[in-house]
């Protein structure tokens, strides 16, 4: 009798044994065990940081909040070709009276700052970009003038309001405001607001570095001729593809046979080289199968998972070694990117700082009117908040013009080239930019405040995300009347009895105190004018000065209340200069386009201007009882409370309200 049969019968036994013996080690466990034996064993807290150029960190995640250096736009400017000019010199205005401006010997082109004051009854024509010079308050387009050569000077047959066709200092970015936020990944939109203040470089989480390696006799490397028996290796590009969508670095070590040795050594020059290991191939329960094997032998805690009730995917093994993610993942091209979406994408994107996928279209509804152009498609850019009620898109207040309107959008809602608006209260399907994932956890409306900043900053440590959308205070008590909000911060004094922002509530409202900052006079320092006098003093001296310029704010804010009661009823000039921000007042004075305006003090210190008390003022938060138990409002409120959250408070130059 042949001794061949008997050597088959032998071959065939043994693997036999071999599968029995690995058998026991194909413990099939729920996807959801699976996870959480693999998962709790990994360390998921973004890696550290690394310095990259602005080029270079497309895609990447911030490792760090940056701050704004400096005001986008960061001087006033003219937002189309026209004439700069005093809004109050067209009062009146029109076809049968038409009102006439001396042009002055200057045009202003992009680029070159002014050199000659917009006096009464004059005009200096300006391009599209250009500074507004001092004493302008408003520019008039082109298209709506006539020019007369004799004089020479223009005809203007409609009023201008102020401010018309301006984007004031800082009206985009204002200077020490949080630009973007640690976490936020790098996008074109984020590359422009970062380039737009000057930033060359910026410190991005390091993406991981992972090992991709494939194994099986029968694989061929691409590109070479397919022998018989053979199968490209498909994996190695999938996954190398799927690592890099995922935001993680892949590192390709190529395909390798059914040989330990080989294997072996390629797995742990691997581990050593790079953050994660992904293999694919050699993972069931055949006697051929080698990456279980090798796994198990690399380090502690060692193979956890092999075997998932999945479908495809059942082979899946899941290990740690010395606190490393080491995946075998199945050798079927299938299962292989399946299980890699569910157990491995997470884990990248974990270490790299990346948040959850988001879905693709949201139902919302849009809370106000929004006009639109009959006749064009419009795309409007809105932000989405939880009202308790649903969810509600906002559209943004910032123009065409803003860099920030793009990048801190959710997404956007279409309006029919038919319609001249969107109502009130329609709901509306948003399509999600980017990675948007869903509504922030807290809501804030209403005023901005710097210190702000440092709340939602502590409270984003706290795992909530926050949602700020600046309207000013009035903006902000109309939000939470109409619960469209958690939170409006709020600074309205009482004419009445001068206390701040207690008269403002209403049923459903509480009033929750937030801090003290100090109101006051801007001016460049030496300015005879101001030096060592009291904002009283100041306001009667530049009262009494023709050619000492104003800037003001905005009808609304609660800073407004205080400069119409500081002046008393008078319109001094530069009074219908009215930008919405404290950033841009103070930019207006440190340029000279202003001579004096109102502002907080830590902007005046901001801007290197001098600074005269004028009043405290106290910045607190109407909140919505209704809301008040949700756990992110709660986070908010003892965030505001923190010892250390108070601290940078100060740190800023205001007074936490409870000290």
């Amino acid at each position: 009798m042949s001794n061949k049969p008997q050597a088959q019968h032998d071959a065939l036994l043994a693997a036999v044994r071999e599968a029995a013996r690995q058998e026991q080690f194909l413990e099939v466990v729920t996807a959801d065990e699976a996870r959480r034996r693999f998962e709790g064993r990994l360390d998921l807290k973004p890696l550290p940081g690394e310095r990259a150029t602005l080029a270079a960190s497309l895609g990447r995640v911030l490792a760090h909040d940056i701050v704004a250096p400096l005001d986008v736009p960061p001087f006033d400017r003219a937002n189309v070709d026209g004439f700069a000019l005093r809004a109050a010199d067209t009062n009146g205005a029109n076809d049968g009276a038409p009102k006439q401006l001396t042009l002055n010997a200057e045009v202003i082109a992009c680029g070159h700052a002014p050199k000659v004051e917009v006096r009464p009854a004059t005009t200096t024509a300006i391009a599209t970009g250009g500074v507004v010079p001092r004493g302008a308050d408003a520019v008039v387009m082109i298209e709506h003038t006539e020019l007369i050569d004799s004089l020479p000077a223009i005809e203007i047959r409609r009023a201008v309001a102020p401010g018309q066709f301006i984007s004031y200092a800082g009206s985009d970015i204002a200077r020490g405001e949080t630009l973007l936020r640690r976490g936020q990944r790098i996008g074109s939109r984020e590359i422009g607001m970062l380039a737009a203040c000057g930033l060359a470089a910026i410190d991005v989480v390091r993406r991981p570095k992972v090992a991709v390696l494939s194994t099986g006799d029968e694989l061929v490397s691409l590109g070479e001729a397919l022998r018989p028996g053979g199968v490209y290796d498909s994996n190695g590009a999938i996954l190398a593809a799927a690592i890099a969508e995922a935001g993680g670095e892949p590192v390709a070590f190529g395909a390798f046979p059914d040989d330990e040795a080989a294997l072996g050594g390629a797995v742990r020059r691997a581990l050593g080289a790079c953050d994660m290991v992904v293999l694919s191939g050699g993972t069931s329960k055949g006697a051929g199968d080698l990456s279980h094997r090798i796994v198990s032998k690399l380090g502690e805690p060692g193979i956890l998972v092999h075997g998932v009730a999945l479908k495809p995917g059942k082979p899946l093994c899941l290990a740690v070694a010395d606190g490393k993610p080491v995946v075998v993942l199945p050798g079927f091209p299938t299962s292989a990117i399946f299980t890699f979406h569910a157990y491995v994408a997470p884990v990248i994107r974990a270490r790299a700082g990346l948040p959850a996928e988001a879905a693709e279209t949201v139902e919302a509804r849009v809370p106000v009117r929004i006009a639109s152009e009959m006749g064009r498609k419009e795309f409007v850019l809105v932000s989405l908040a939880e009202t308790g009620s649903g969810t509600i898109a906002f559209p943004s207040a910032k123009g065409s013009g803003a860099v920030t309107s793009f990048s801190q959008a959710d997404g956007f809602i279409e309006i029919d080239a038919l319609a001249n608006a969107l109502d009130a209260d329609t709901q509306a399907r948003v399509t999600l930019i980017g990675q948007a994932a869903k509504a922030p956890d807290v809501v804030i409306m209403g005023s901005h405040d710097v210190a702000l900043d440092v709340v939602v900053g502590a409270l984003d440590e706290r795992g909530f995300s926050a949602r700020t959308i600046a309207v000013g205070s009035q903006g902000g008590v109309a939000a939470a009347l109409r619960g469209e909000c958690d939170v409006a911060p709020v600074h309205l004094v009482d004419p009445g009895s001068g206390a701040y922002n207690t008269h403002l509530l209403a049923p459903g409202l509480s009033l929750v105190k937030g801090w003290k900052r100090m109101q006051g006079v801007l001016f460049r320092p030496g300015d005879a004018r101001f030096d060592g006098k009291t904002a009283a003093q100041a306001a009667e001296a530049a009262l009494a000065d023709p050619s000492c310029l104003m800037v003001n704010r905005n009808a609304g804010a609660g800073t407004r209340v205080l400069i119409d009661k500081l002046l008393g009823g008078k319109r001094p000039p530069g009074y219908s200069n009215q930008p919405r921000s404290h950033n841009a007042v103070a930019a207006a004075v440190a340029q000279a386009r202003a001579d004096w305006g109102v502002a907080i003090e830590p902007v005046a210190r901001l801007y290197g201007l001098g600074f005269l008390p004028l009043a405290p003022e106290e910045y607190d938060f109407l909140l919505v009882e209704r809301r008040k138990d949700r756990p992110a409002v709660q986070a908010f409120l003892k965030a505001l409370r923190d010892a250390s959250t108070k601290d940078r408070i100060r740190a800023l130059g205001m007074q936490p309200t409870d000290d």
